[in-house]
């Protein structure tokens, strides 16, 4: 029986239906400043804030997603034990207070996704030392260390970016990150230069002075300042692990149309390159990221900005890039003006539009707003949208060679099931072996095929075995096993096995 490969040939559409997608990147935000998503409160001890976090992984698993983005830098301060900046106080109470008893919450954090299957990136916000919910500020926070660095805007401390050596400490602070943890990506948020406030002014005159030669608008010169920002750390992640993945959710209006003819068919929107001085359509352009998430957390029918317009923009301005739209899960049920967020269908058909605009996925912000599952939206995710897995998508240009395929295929009848046992493959031309294996199950009589995640049983992340716990006595089962490496290529199967539970013997046929 042959085994089509994704990348041989497509189902036809006269014998199948439309399926499931077998790659989409599906991921949710956990959100730590102000403990918006965890640890639900500052006071806990670390065994509870471990068991939160794993109830966590937990419930999104279940909801289909594949990936986790975890902020572990919310404002001058760290989730994580090899950090130059101070413990939070979201973590301990006190910013500066080390846990008790003494724990790495980063290194654990990673080991329970991986181990059920998900990516972890470390969302990293890379402007806050002071956020104005903070009661208290370590005396080795930045704030206080290199008050010279620092803006003072809207009742929070913020880095100024226009200072060199501000900008070596961030890269630094993420190198850090990268170096010392087994993290997938890198995530940075929305926040460049500051969402403006009323009766507000970024003090950065003396700045513009010093380094804004050549400049004769200051807006062209913070530009520049976050251009410089993340070429400076895209190159040096690179330079770290080439593995790693590298990515911004930035504000979802790169400009008005009504401003820039290259702008998105939005009108009256605040704008990242006008507003906040980040030109992130520039970023993916030039290649400094591997991913961009643009918050299009906009309904469908609101006026100035309607969704389908955002999305179509960024499908026609992603470069080549993945694309994954991030989607605002907390406004759904949220009573304000757009009274299309009160329409349980909004979230179901917004992720059914960005299918069909051929998008990479979705993050949905954030973790407690599908806690809540307002209009039961996160019930459709379980139910229809993520009801099979998805393999996250490949970035050919990070690493396109796949692993090859396991060795020695193996049946066992158990008294719970079938137990699939095999052996690893040797090393790919990258040195590369399997990060994880994906488990086929067809009937007898079906085509063998890679295209069709309702016919994937599993995913192995620890070991070489897997048990089929539905399998029936009395039917005939072909098995496929196949490898798939760190960046998510998926090598050529072993197999067919075919076998058949009879008079509590295993047969093979």
């Amino acid at each position: 029986m042959m085994f089509l490969m994704e990348s041989c040939i497509a189902q036809s559409a006269e014998t199948e239906d439309v399926l499931p997608p077998k790659r989409e990147f599906r991921a949710v935000w956990i959100a730590t400043v102000d403990n918006i998503d965890w640890p639900s409160s500052k006071n806990l001890i670390p065994g509870e804030q471990q068991e939160e976090f794993t109830s966590l992984l937990d419930f999104h698993k279940k909801n289909g997603m594949n990936a986790v983005f975890v902020q572990v830098r919310a404002a001058g301060d760290a989730f994580y034990a090899k950090s130059p900046e101070p413990w939070s106080e979201w973590l301990t109470g006190r910013q500066g207070k080390q846990p008790e008893p003494l724990w790495d919450p980063l290194d654990f954090m990673i080991d329970e996704s991986h181990r059920r299957g998900l990516e972890f990136h470390a969302w990293l916000n890379l402007n806050r030392l002071v956020h104005k919910s903070s009661t208290s500020v370590s005396s080795d926070n930045i704030s206080r260390t290199h008050p010279e660095w620092i803006l003072s805007y809207d009742g929070y401390k913020l880095f100024n970016f226009g200072i060199p050596e501000v900008r070596q400490f961030i890269t630094d602070i993420t190198v850090n990150v990268a170096k010392n943890y087994d993290i997938d990506g890198i995530h940075f948020d929305d926040y460049f230069y500051p969402y403006a406030a009323p009766g507000q002014v970024i003090q950065d005159d003396e700045t513009f002075r010093k380094y804004g030669a050549g400049y004769a608008k200051k807006a062209d010169w913070r530009r520049h300042n976050i251009d410089l920002l993340v070429k400076q750390i895209h190159d040096a992640l690179t330079a770290v692990n080439p593995r790693l993945k590298f990515g911004i959710s930035p504000f979802g209006v790169w400009r008005n149309k009504g401003t820039d003819p290259e702008g998105s068919n939005t009108y009256g929107a605040l704008a990242s390159y006008d507003d906040l001085f980040a030109d992130s359509r520039k970023w993916v352009k030039e290649g400094w990221m591997d991913y961009i998430a643009p918050q299009i957390y906009f309904s469908s029918g609101f006026g100035k900005v309607p969704y389908k317009n955002l999305v179509d923009w960024w499908v026609e301005n992603s470069n080549g890039r993945h694309l994954y739209i991030g989607t605002g899960a907390y406004r759904v049920g949220y009573k304000d003006k757009d009274t299309h967020w009160a329409n349980p269908s909004e979230i179901p058909n917004q992720i059914r539009y960005a299918r069909e605009s051929e998008t990479d996925g979705s993050i949905f912000f954030s973790s407690r707003s599908l806690r809540a599952n307002s209009l039961g939206f996160v019930d459709s995710l379980r139910r229809d949208f993520f009801r099979y897995p998805a393999l996250v998508p490949t970035m050919p240009w990070k690493d396109k060679i796949p692993p090859l395929s396991p060795k020695s295929l193996k049946a066992t009848l158990l008294s719970r099931g079938i137990e699939l046992t095999w052996e690893k493959s040797d090393p790919a031309a990258d040195g590369e072996r399997a990060w994880y294996y994906v488990i086929y199950r067809f009937s007898a009589d079906e085509k063998a095929t890679a295209h069709d995640p309702r016919r994937i049983i599993g995913m192995c992340y620890d070991g070489e075995r897997f048990v089929d716990l539905n399998a029936e006595s009395g039917q005939r089962y072909v098995y496929y096993v196949t490898a798939v490496d760190r960046l998510h290529n998926e090598g050529r199967p072993i197999g067919p096995l075919r076998v058949e539970v009879h008079d509590q013997k295993l047969v093979r046929f």
